[in-house]
């Protein structure tokens, strides 16, 4: 990530509740009102729920809520899509499916917006799946391997719920993402209502969770300050 590039934030789920004030920082530093919410995660989850619920709690900031739907291929292929997120100061991408997350937004029209957006100083949110893709290499939900992410962030793997059982009954999905984690990369647990956040003083975590970091298949002695700058 470059110098000039805008604020990161990478959630572990439980977006738009109590305990995610976070948002209300984020939303300031965009410098504008209004937020920009991709359910593309959500598609097959009453996505237009995911937009009324970030309408309800960006609210108590006065910021507004924009659902861009765009919840397959050709929607992100789609040049009028791209250009809202090239123009937005504020892009929040929902939890639910990471896989289908990822088929949908690489490499099209709308990812490439995106990145340009960030690049721009534009701030990007994403929580559970969305925070999962940003990154490359990618936890595959499936089974905590690893593979291909977006790489909005590189050489860095992120772990949503972390902590909770009913998301890893045994904790084996962590594990495998820890043990096959390339050397030298960061493999970070996030809880939810918790967020990672990446801005021109570095990494820093808010919210209600305790963030773990893992390089090397051992907790980072410095914890945050092994992520990538």
């Amino acid at each position: 990530m470059g110098e000039t590039a805008g604020t990161l934030a990478l959630v572990g789920g439980g977006e738009w509740t109590e305990g995610c004030d976070f948002d209300g920082e984020l939303l300031e530093r965009s410098g504008a009102r209004r937020v920009l919410v991709l359910p593309t995660a959500a598609a097959y989850e009453h996505p237009e729920r995911r937009v009324m619920a970030a309408a309800d709690w960006f609210s108590r900031w006065e910021g507004e809520v924009e659902g861009l739907m765009v919840l397959g291929r050709a929607d992100a292929e789609d040049e009028g899509a791209a250009e809202v997120v090239r123009r937005a100061r504020f892009v929040y991408l929902s939890g639910g499916s990471p896989l289908h997350l990822r088929s949908v937004l690489k490499g099209s029209r709308v990812f490439e917006a995106l990145r340009s957006a960030h690049r721009e100083g534009a701030v990007v949110a994403g929580s559970s799946a969305g925070a999962m893709v940003l990154t490359d290499p990618m936890v595959d939900p499936r089974g905590g391997a690893l593979t291909v992410g977006l790489g909005l962030v590189e050489r860095l793997a992120v772990v949503p719920h972390f902590g909770d059982v009913a998301e890893d009954v045994h904790g084996e999905k962590l594990h495998r993402s820890v043990a096959l984690a390339p050397a030298g990369v960061p493999v970070v647990g996030i809880p939810e209502r918790t967020a990672v956040i990446h801005d021109s003083a570095g990494w820093r975590s808010a919210g209600r969770g305790e963030v773990a970091v893992f390089v090397d298949g051992v907790p980072a002695p410095g914890g945050l300050t092994a992520l990538p700058s």
